[in-house]
């Protein structure tokens, strides 16, 4: 076995970089060695590996194999070239290899050359022949040719014939490179002597080592037929077009026999294997039998026999030549194609490989391919049947985002036939479009005296680019105006481009001024894009109109004289005014609105000139005063007043005394102005100090209230709501109660109420101390003297209840709920004694606890989503209210109270007794009094 590598040529054009050529034999085996690719195209084996190096075969059977670890080819499949190839000389294997980043074609051929691995084959075993005896020496008998599918050397070479007594072998050489072989009589017949011949044929071919083919022959010899069939040409030619249908005429042949009778009838035959698509009848017709294909087979030949009745033969050949017609499409085959390219890819940047074939022959063959629409692309060919999709101008993702690109390949045959293939391709965002704003410059209003902070108006940008590259920001450019930063004026949002006053503007200090916004896109690097903004102020009416003449002093009088002889339109003098404001806001118009005589002076509208109206009489005072008012054209409009003084007088002496006195009137009167109002803030300052010592007193009076509350020695007698049971420490409540809390902050009055149901008492603490209970015990006030009629007396030491008034449903006995005192009450107890059962059950005497500042108001009311765990246990703790200490009992305290309650529950009380006297009652408490009081009252 041999292997031969042929490097033919290496050329450059476009992608496809050269062609290699390998000649191996055929039969090799699987993983058989071709050649080592990579080192034959001068590349490196990472090459083939980072480029993903594949074989592309198109439509073909892929026999050969791409090894990218080791860069070679190796066989993948048994290579047989007769299946291949058939008699078709040379027989090669075309293919490509392609690489990716960047894209490359590499050409590819692999020669396959013949072995002798077929022998000779007749296609019938054995042939008779029946010859007349009286056949003439010479007389020529066509035999069968032998088929080997090898070429060359290994292909049919010669044949021979055994035993040779009677017949010899000649070979003639026809046109197609076969041998015609015919059997010679070289020695005439006898039937008598022998009426059947044996005989072998035995073709051979040249290769190594030599194979051969037999068929037998039988001779049966007969009478008297000495005339053979003669056609009437040595070679027929004919033609047909491709896919004609079955049953088509193709030519037609005619043999001539001199004998007569039986021994004149001819008979034809197709002597090859083409004899399934054709046959042929008695009168010489050439018929097709079956579908041919132009481009399975371009020709056909055909060996017929003329045989007559006597066995004489003649021979003669049909080539019939297929006529193509245009019956493929071009085949499309897309190689490799990108689905994105960035748009500012440069120009002839390759899209995507394909490779176009045709069947068809000829001009059928010959493939045009073109783009339809005008985009920028353009189909370039870079080899025999391979094709490179190129941009052929500038992208631009604004203008389209994305290309479906229609390649039309169209053959030339007529009619013509094309295929398309379509391919999407996606231009990638690229930031090179800087945001434009929707105007040259913008130029705002905005009256002046606005609030900090109003949102002026808005600039707005836009960007041509896609996503990121087209998000924007707006940003304010630094620049002063009058020294100060442009950022202490006015500020813009950077997402949506509002520009926003920063400051309060003042028309008559600022009328405009510029700025600069700049907008930036997201890009990188990013792009941006700046406008010019003019801030226009306008005026407000916020300043009155300021008068210039006359002058308005404090210590003289001015006055413009009028002499008596005045005629009418006589110019007194001109009230002079100015307004800050601008426009109408600064239109100033003038009128009288006080007058000594109004009847004798005018005031000009606009000019504010006054004149006289009439003649100056006799009867005309001296002394004339005009309140004149400059009013502005505003909205609203503003004002200032003006006093004018006249003396209507001849000489200067007697203006003056009348005006000396006219001063001194003036100023009485603003004496008494003052007076007045002295006088009224008097009355209004004694009004708020006494109401604010009646306060303070009512406060007072509050505190010393409460004060005696905390002072009560009285003995303290527990007392419990109706329907409340206390069992070893752990109340309930049913769910009958409501609770509602209200607590205040920062008081010193702070109530602590419980509301209750209609028979329900309500306990009402108001403390006022923020000292120890121990330090408010100790301090000495009115409450402490023995005289004092609020003083309370030391309870008696024996102040439980007996039998006989304890509390119970008309002085039954009570059960061991009463002896541990939760019985229900005959009577609510006074305030005081609720006070005294609520400090009682926390050891208000050896409490611990300081009350500090603060404040807590607590009021409750009962109800059903409220249990008594959510209410602290006041029996264990105190709370203050206006206080957030909390008062907590001695524990030793604690333990001899519970060991006196469990004595108490297990003594036995005696009935009650008639002459039994009744327990000492405690002393009454000011509460109790008061509320005694107002019963007697009642």
């Amino acid at each position: 076995m041999r292997r031969q590598v042929l490097l033919l040529f290496i050329h450059c054009l476009g992608s496809v970089i050269g062609q290699v050529t390998y000649s191996i034999p055929e039969e090799m085996g699987k993983g058989s060695l071709i050649g080592n690719i990579a080192r034959d195209l001068g590349l490196d084996v990472k090459r083939l590996k980072a480029g993903k190096a594949r074989i592309y075969t198109g439509d073909s059977a892929q026999y050969i194999e791409l090894n990218r670890e080791r860069g070679v080819l190796l066989i993948k499949e048994k290579i047989d070239r007769e299946s291949l190839c058939k008699q078709t000389t040379p027989c090669a294997l075309h293919f490509q290899i392609t690489l990716e980043n960047p894209l490359e074609l590499f050409p590819i051929t692999v020669e396959i050359t013949d072995i002798n691995d077929n022998a000779p084959l007749f296609q019938k075993e054995e042939r008779k022949f029946e010859i007349s005896e009286y056949t003439i020496v010479g007389s020529k008998f066509v035999l069968e040719k032998a088929f080997d599918a090898d070429i060359g050397l290994n292909g049919l070479q010669t044949y021979t014939l055994k035993p040779s007594d009677y017949f010899m072998l000649k070979l003639h050489s026809q046109s197609d490179g076969s041998k015609k072989v015919e059997m010679i009589l070289q020695k005439p017949l006898d039937r008598e002597k022998q009426e059947h011949v044996s005989l072998v044929l035995t073709a051979e071919d040249g290769g190594e080592p030599q194979l051969t083919g037999t068929m037998q022959i039988h001779v049966t010899v007969l009478d008297a037929n000495d005339n053979a069939p003669v056609f009437s040409k040595a070679v027929y030619k004919a033609s047909i077009t491709e896919n004609s249908a079955a049953g088509t005429l193709i030519t037609k042949v005619s043999a001539t026999d001199a004998d007569k009778g039986a021994n004149g009838e001819v008979m034809y035959v197709i002597g090859n294997t083409v004899s399934k698509l054709f046959h042929i009848n008695k009168e010489g017709d050439v018929i097709l039998n079956g579908p041919i294909d132009y481009e399975k087979e371009k020709n056909y030949h055909i060996d017929i026999e003329a045989i007559d009745q006597g066995g004489l033969s003649d021979s003669s050949k049909i080539i019939i030549d297929v006529i193509d017609v245009n019956d493929n499409s071009p085949v499309v085959n897309m190689i490799s194609s990108s689905g994105s390219v960035p748009e500012d890819a440069p120009v002839r940047t390759v899209i995507a490989l394909m490779s176009v074939s045709d069947p068809d022959s000829d001009a059928n063959g010959q493939v045009n391919c073109a783009i339809g629409g005008n985009i920028p692309f353009a189909i370039k060919i870079t080899s025999n049947n391979f094709y490179s999709l190129v941009t052929d101008s500038d992208l631009d993702r604004e203008r389209a985002s994305e290309y479906n690109i229609t390649v039309t390949c169209s053959d030339e045959g007529v009619p013509s036939l094309s295929r398309s293939v379509t391919l999407t391709l996606h231009i990638s965002d690229v930031n090179d479009n800087a945001p434009v704003f929707e105007r040259s410059s913008y130029e705002a209003y905005i009256v002046e005296n606005n609030t900090p902070g109003l949102s002026v108006f808005t600039v707005k940008a836009s960007d041509a680019d896609w996503n990121q590259n087209a998000r924007l920001s707006y940003i304010l450019e630094d620049s002063s105006v009058n020294g100060v930063p442009v950022s202490s004026y006015v500020s813009v949002s950077a997402e949506s481009g509002v520009i926003h006053a920063v400051r309060s503007f003042d028309y008559e200090q600022l009328k405009e001024f510029h700025f600069r916004v700049r907008a930036q896109d997201g890009g990188s690097p990013p792009l941006s894009s700046n406008v010019s903004v003019r801030m226009v102020i306008q005026d407000q009416n916020d300043n009155a109109p300021q008068v210039l003449y006359p002058v308005q002093t404090g210590g003289s009088v001015l006055a413009e004289m009028v002499p008596r002889s005045a005629d009418v339109g006589y110019l007194v003098t001109k009230v002079v005014a100015v307004d800050v404001d601008c426009g109408q806001n600064a239109w100033l118009s003038y009128k009288v609105h006080k007058a000594t005589d109004r009847a004798l002076f005018e005031v000009g509208l606009h000019n504010g000139e006054i004149r006289t109206v009439r003649q100056v009489t006799d009867k005309d005072a001296v002394k004339q005063r005009l309140t004149v008012v400059v009013e502005d054209n505003g909205q609203p409009s503003r004002s200032a007043t003006v006093i004018v003084n006249v003396a209507v007088a001849d000489s200067f002496p007697q203006v003056l005394s009348e005006f000396t006195d006219f001063s001194m009137h003036d100023k009485e009167y603003n004496d008494k102005l003052t007076f007045y109002l002295v006088l009224a803030l008097a009355v209004v300052s004694f009004l708020f100090i006494t109401c604010l010592l009646l306060i303070i007193s009512v406060k007072v009076y509050r505190w010393r209230q409460s004060r005696v509350l905390y002072h009560s020695n009285l003995p303290v007698i527990p007392y419990y709501p109706p329907r409340y049971s206390d069992t070893l420490g752990t109340g309930t409540l049913p769910h009958v109660y409501n609770y509602e809390v209200c607590r205040t902050t920062d008081s010193r009055k702070s109530d602590c109420k419980l509301d209750r149901a209609a028979s329900h008492n309500v306990l009402v603490m108001d403390p006022s101390s923020t000292g120890t209970m121990q330090k408010i015990l100790s301090q000495k006030n009115i409450l402490d003297e023995p005289d004092s009629p609020l003083e309370q007396k030391p309870p008696n030491n024996d102040w439980r209840f007996n039998q006989g008034p304890r509390p119970g449903p008309s002085g039954a006995a009570g059960g061991p709920e009463v002896a541990m005192g939760t019985g229900p009450w005959p009577q609510p107890p006074t305030e005081a004694e609720q006070l005294q059962a609520l400090m009682a059950a926390a050891n208000v005497s050896e409490a611990t606890g300081t009350l500090g500042p603060g404040t807590m108001g607590l009021s409750t009311r009962y109800s059903p989503q409220f249990t008594l765990q959510h209410v602290p246990d006041y029996r264990q703790n105190v709370y203050i209210p206006g206080s957030t200490a909390t008062l907590t009992s001695n524990p030793q305290q604690q333990q001899q109270q519970q060991a006196m309650a469990q004595q108490a529950g297990q003594q036995a009380l005696p009935p009650p007794q008639p002459g039994q006297p009744e327990p000492p009652k405690a002393a009454q408490t000011p509460a109790s009094k008061k509320k005694s009081t107002k019963k007697e009252k009642k």
